[in-house]
């Protein structure tokens, strides 16, 4: 299947930082994005069967980063530990309340951020008001889960169901580019 052209998106205001935390508040995090962050297309997908097992769901929303721009800020990540389905690739979560944050590539140079574990305030605006400007009513989610990046891994798309969501690049909305694995 050819891979539906992009089209335009306006991803509104754009972050410079967000935090993040497990369900629990035992793990917290920053990103601090650098000035030239391709927000359009960092946002993704993954349906592999081991994604859907993580996340509990159809598939897992992410929002790709530099790691160097990733900063744990929790006194200490006693409960964070690592799960590795395949080798080398580390699915992280907090063994507290079980929250998944992040997929890894150890190798790699980014880090993959499940978009559920965004702070409110950052994700969709709540108690923006408080915030002096820093984030705007409606927070950050639009930049953050934009969907216009890589959707991974379709092979393993449920037919009549993913495979149709135009959040996930079908339909008349098609934004991203669709593969068959993580690239």
């Amino acid at each position: 299947m050819a891979a539906p052209a992009i089209k335009e998106f306006d991803l509104g205001p754009l972050p410079k930082k967000v935090t993040g935390s497990c369900q629990c508040g035992k793990i917290t995090y920053q990103i601090s994005f650098p000035e030239d962050h391709d927000f359009k297309h960092s946002s993704g997908t993954c349906q592999c069967t081991q994604c859907r097992k993580s996340t509990s769901s159809l598939f897992f929303l992410y929002h790709k980063v530099p790691y160097k721009c990733f900063t744990w800020t929790s006194p200490n990540t006693d409960t964070l530990r690592n799960y590795y389905c395949t080798e080398g690739n580390a699915r992280g979560f907090c063994s507290e309340c079980g929250t998944f944050l992040y997929w890894r590539r150890e190798s790699g140079a980014n880090i993959s951020i499940a978009i559920g574990t965004v702070d409110p305030l950052y994700l969709f605006g709540e108690g923006s008001d408080a915030t002096g400007g820093e984030v705007p009513p409606n927070g950050f989610g639009r930049a953050l889960a934009n969907c216009c990046g890589v959707h991974e891994w379709v092979a393993n798309e449920i037919p009549g169901v993913t495979d149709e969501l135009e959040l996930l690049g079908v339909g008349p909305k098609g934004r991203g580019e669709r593969v068959l694995q993580e690239g």
